[in-house]
């Protein structure tokens, strides 16, 4: 096989402004958003044209989540887009997932909040039937899944799995049959095939394996299943969080899971893979352009990291004067007993800064930067930075050694939760958050990754 690149972007979540987002309840539901909303039309379009000048390969992977909800006027656009790439020499290839279908898609314009036209399950394979269906050299038209033969000697396997009506995220029988078919026929041809699936099959840092709808359904099955089937290799989306994780079976079969923050919210990349053989791949991340917009002067990086942060501080100054909101965010807007203690809580950690929590709870440290900071604005950057990969708060650093001495003091409650990871395993809660505020493990960015 020759070597072979392309580019790969995920979670476009594009959304057609024209449907309106804008007024006082769009602005309400951005306090507590990670992802643009309005912006994201210009972002796509500014992505999309650094993509069709792009030279290094002629091939673009989209790993899912297409359209903000599956407003029809959007999947529109979205196409316009696609089509206009294809114009400019670009082979494209995608994958469809929840967003593209949603039953009650919304938009905001002078009267609130409103529903546009939705876009049903049925109608995505029509609507991207030219973006890996048509040339596809197998189809399985219910999974909304193919292969594409990529190159010579290189197999896509594109797998959705949102087609039943409650959207559970699982594979089926009939899909894992067709799965096994399609590897044991790239195993026979003596094809590298690797897979596009929009949930991650590995969590993305550590802490996320005890959160419920943050990796695929079934993970502990589809992982040995394709691992086991020679399928070394999948890149991911959903989680908006740039990670690459690795897991080894007992067996010696490995799998990859590359999982791409979303090009609409921080962090926001391109990502350009080659692959080298059938044993080696090199990744390489791009920062996306900067786009046409008013960001006040901000670079389209410090615009979504602002973005991010405000998020959280908008939770942090809610959970103080009116819990119920953030609660309700987080699932939890029922338990009213709550609300007085987190409000109570929450005044003083808006105020209160880091050296000051530290004094109280007896622990080192020494760096005067830290021991200046807000502990509102240190755990922001500590939360953002588990979502934009290769995480700074490590032992042996500052901010690091501050966290992981707190996480020491709380352990004995950490202990009492008895956290369950998705799949049913017992959780270390304090091992977990340590390995999720500092990277020590592979380069979320640029890697070389030996597949077997």
């Amino acid at each position: 096989m020759e070597k072979f690149k392309f580019y790969l972007i995920a979670d476009p979540h594009f959304f057609k402004n024209s449907l309106g987002a804008f007024g006082k309840e769009y602005e309400e539901f951005m306090r507590y958003e990670q992802k643009c909303f309005a912006e994201t039309e210009s972002i796509n379009n500014a992505v999309f044209d650094w993509l069709g000048e792009a030279d290094e390969a002629d091939t673009v992977l989209i790993a899912g989540d297409l359209t903000f909800n599956g407003e029809k006027e959007s999947h529109l656009g979205f196409i316009k887009l696609l089509n206009d790439l294809k114009a400019k020499g670009k082979k494209i290839y995608v994958i469809t997932a929840d967003h593209d279908c949603k039953d009650d898609p919304f938009a905001f314009n002078e009267n609130g909040r409103y529903q546009p036209e939705p876009t049903s399950y049925e109608e995505l394979y029509d609507l991207y039937k030219d973006f890996g269906f048509a040339d596809a050299i197998a189809v399985d038209r219910e999974h909304m899944s193919y292969v594409a033969q990529l190159a010579d000697g290189v197999r896509l396997l594109a797998l959705c799995n949102d087609g039943d009506v409650n959207h559970s995220h699982r594979f089926d029988e009939k899909h894992i049959e067709w799965i096994k078919e399609q590897t044991a026929k790239a195993r026979e041809d003596g094809q590298m095939m690797f897979a596009m699936n929009h949930y991650p099959l590995l969590p993305g840092q550590p802490i996320l394996s005890v959160v419920s709808g943050t990796y695929q359904k079934d993970a502990e099955a589809v992982t040995r299943l394709l691992a086991d089937e020679g399928v070394h290799l999948v890149f991911t989306g959903h989680m908006h969080n740039q990670s690459i994780n690795v897991r080894e079976l007992e067996n010696g079969n490995k799998i990859y899971d590359v999982c791409t923050g979303s090009i609409i919210a921080d962090p926001s990349v391109i990502r350009l893979v080659e692959i080298e053989d059938e044993s080696t791949v090199h990744i390489k991340s791009i920062p996306t352009p900067d786009f046409d917009w008013d960001t006040g002067g901000k670079s389209c990086k410090q615009y979504l990291s602002d973005l991010f942060d405000n998020m959280l501080l908008n939770m942090f100054a809610d959970l103080r004067d009116n819990p119920y909101n953030p609660l309700r965010k987080l699932g939890m807007g029922d338990r009213k007993k709550l609300f007085p203690i987190v409000s109570m809580l929450f005044k003083k950690l808006n105020k209160i800064t880091v050296g000051s929590l530290c004094r109280k709870m007896f622990i080192k440290c020494s760096d005067p930067e830290v021991k200046q900071m807000q502990v509102k604005l240190y755990a922001a950057e500590l939360v953002r930075n588990m979502f934009e990969g290769n995480q700074t708060f490590k032992k042996g650093t500052p901010k690091g050694d501050v966290f992981i001495a707190f996480l020491g003091k709380i352990r004995p409650i950490l202990r009492k939760i008895k956290a369950k990871t998705f799949d049913g395993k017992d959780a270390d809660l304090y091992d977990l958050l340590v390995n999720s505020a500092g990277n020590y493990d592979i380069d979320d960015y640029n890697a070389t990754l030996i597949l077997k």
